[in-house]
């Protein structure tokens, strides 16, 4: 009975991770980085190329197979890439404003953070199977029938629904592992996306004016 007990509170994180995002946090800080880590920052990545392809109207030059081949090797690479660079920005910042926090848990924050926006996947999958290249397109064609207008609006509120979620977790699992206020590890999680959009900008700015 007391084994049975003791299985039942065990963490599950993927699950868990949901609802229970402080004490997940908690459980992972002492366990070091995995492959269920890299496979989220992979599939992060993936439903990013999904989304920009959507933004560029990538349907409308594209195949869908195209555009998932292209999410599946690019998405993964730059997801885990993503991952470290994020990661690198959040640990430097937590040793200069007070935290406590090391590599490896942020690491955690920011990979099991995102496991609603992974789930979103599923509907970007669907979506481009059912709806063909209509799912990557920003806006819909005069000849897009109802049904598919409709399932390009419900994917599109479940990916912001589920992004503003990982969001959440995010925010949640820095203040657990800095030990910050609520409202303070918001402000943490902002400073440290402002960076990485600065840091980002600059090097594409280099780059174009290099390859010119």
């Amino acid at each position: 009975m007391l084994e049975q007990q003791s299985n039942d509170s065990q963490i599950q994180p993927l699950r868990d991770v949901w609802l229970r995002p402080r004490r997940v946090f908690r459980e992972l800080a002492a366990k070091p980085i995995g492959a269920i880590d890299y496979l989220l920052g992979a599939a992060q990545g993936v439903v990013g190329v999904l989304a920009l392809s959507q933004m560029v109207n990538a349907g409308a030059k594209l195949q869908v197979t195209e555009i998932l081949a292209m999410a599946l090797t690019s998405g993964t690479i730059a997801g885990v890439i993503s991952l470290f660079f994020m990661t690198a920005i959040y640990a430097r910042l937590s040793a200069r404003t007070g935290g406590a926090a090391n590599r490896q848990q942020v690491f955690h924050v920011l990979s099991y953070g995102s496991v609603p926006l992974t789930a979103s996947l599923g509907f970007w999958l669907m979506t481009a199977v059912l709806a063909g290249p209509s799912a990557f397109m920003q806006t819909a064609q005069t000849t897009t029938d109802g049904f598919v207008i409709l399932l390009l609006h419900a994917q599109f509120t479940a990916h912001i629904l589920l992004t503003c979620w990982s969001l959440l977790l995010q925010v949640m699992g820095f203040s657990e592992i800095l030990g910050f206020a609520t409202r303070r590890a918001l402000g943490f999680w902002a400073l440290g996306q402002l960076i990485a959009v600065v840091f980002s900008v600059v090097i594409i700015t280099v780059i174009t004016h290099i390859i010119k």
